[in-house]
């Protein structure tokens, strides 16, 4: 049975013995002469008496991610998972065989801690053909295991424990685990549907004097939101007024729709020596698998993000980082067709969740699109979700898990409609389902 296990046991070396759980730990040390020394120890922290939950307090309420739940129960049910937003279809051929080159060509060691030296470059480049921004690519950039790893490597880098983070909910989910983990304290403000606009008393009254930073994302997840140069304006003067850095999660940065323009903050006015930019690979060329994101901003934010950095993953994507830098160099049409695309896939999936007889928030960029479940009758999204598989065979998201404010977001649900066509087709065939039951059908 399982147990403690015995090393160098007395009876003889090469042996190993299995004891009851809790045996008390014995040893003696080579150095008293004696000719091997004896351990006993139990098998892991749970085992051990009065131990109590091995997990740190500052992580107790962050288990097993919404993502992993809904998708496990798609894949149980047979239902279609609008729920996890990454794509069906592979990014750029040139990319693929560009990785697949730095395979065949050795590139599959630990690359430089800081990134190859032709991504770093294509970073800087791809700033200054799209932004104008002029950035070092030594000095100013760091390669990172995908955008999640950036914000993890600034957060931990820049906050000490009792400093304020700032941002918007709903938000990413691993915002509010990264800010938990530096011991730091999150500081929201509510973004409502259905237009999403910022509250400007809600953003003034989350800024205090232990406001360290505050933590955008625009374009927008999970509302699809492109926030818009009064809001990012109004952002900016509270950053100066409190002295504060400005962290910005722009990885939709070309995901956007009907017209709209995304505004880096470290091109306004001023913004440049305070902001510090990430983004990855992975939205923009279909590729979320090979985590290959980065930031920049000032060499000494930098410097200090990539100081915690090298102890979490060291360094990530060796091949696929010559690749990634291929990529960013591509034309503009490839740019502009992967935003063509999913702009006809979220008219889609928005027409079908409106016909279904919910009321939809348009977005104007990323993955993503809000629907609220309570023209059906729903009341609490998180229950609603996890029944859609028998309602209608479609998995989609409840947007509470992303807030601190569950009222604001009780009956809104995420859906992603970066899917192949043939998929969301047959989506919204099912979600037709919904708009099908009689009204005096309760919903959960």
């Amino acid at each position: 049975m399982p147990g403690v296990c015995e090393r160098t046991p007395p009876e003889e070396l090469g042996t190993v013995v299995v004891l009851p759980r809790h045996t008390t730990v014995s040893r003696r040390a080579n150095s008293t002469g004696l000719p091997r020394a004896n351990l006993w120890c139990a098998h892991g922290t749970a085992s051990l008496p009065d131990m109590g939950n091995p997990l740190v307090t500052r992580m107790h309420g962050f288990g097993t991610t919404i993502f992993a739940e809904m998708s496990e129960l798609a894949s149980s049910t047979g239902a279609i998972n609008l729920g996890q937003g990454f794509p069906d279809t592979d990014g750029p051929r040139v990319m693929l065989d560009a990785a697949i080159d730095a395979i065949s060509s050795g590139r599959n060691q630990y690359p430089p801690g800081a990134g190859v030296p032709e991504l770093r470059t294509a970073i800087a480049e791809h700033q200054r053909r799209f932004y104008g921004l002029s950035v070092d690519p030594d000095r100013e950039v760091l390669v990172t295991a995908g955008a999640t790893e950036a914000i993890a490597a600034v957060i931990l880098g820049l906050c000490e424990p009792g400093d304020e983070v700032v941002t918007f909910e709903p938000y990413y989910d691993s915002y509010a685990a990264t800010i938990a983990l530096a011991g730091a304290v999150r500081r929201t403000s509510v973004l409502r549907f259905p237009d999403f606009a910022v509250d400007e008393a809600s953003l003034r009254a989350a800024f205090s004097a232990r406001t360290r930073l505050i933590l955008l994302n625009t374009p927008h997840n999970p509302t699809g939101k492109v926030f818009s140069r009064a809001e990012l304006d109004l952002i900016c003067s509270l950053a100066r007024e409190h002295d504060t850095w400005v962290v910005t999660d722009e990885v939709y940065e070309h995901l956007v729709f009907d017209g709209s323009v995304h505004l880096p903050v470290a091109t306004l006015p001023g913004m440049a020596d305070r902001t510090i930019t990430i983004s990855s690979a992975g939205k923009t060329f279909s590729a979320t698998g090979w985590k290959v994101g980065w930031l920049h901003g000032p060499a000494d934010a930098v410097a200090a993000a990539r100081t915690v950095k090298q102890f979490l993953t060291y360094v990530a994507s060796g091949p696929f980082q010559p690749a990634v830098a291929l990529a960013l160099g591509l034309g503009d049409e490839v740019y502009q067709g992967v935003a063509s695309s999913l702009q006809a896939k979220r008219d889609r999936l928005c027409d079908g969740l409106s016909a279904a007889g919910l009321e939809v928030a348009r977005p104007t960029a990323t993955y993503f699109v809000i629907a609220d479940a309570a023209p059906l009758g729903v009341s609490d999204a998180l229950d609603f979700c996890r029944q859609m598989p028998r309602l209608c065979g479609v998995v989609g998201v409840p947007v509470s898990v992303f807030c601190d404010d569950k009222e604001a977001a009780r009956t809104l649900v995420r859906f992603a409609f970066c899917k192949r066509d043939e998929v969301l087709n047959e989506a919204v065939a099912r979600l037709a389902a919904l708009a099908a039951r009689p009204a005096s059908a309760p919903h959960p």
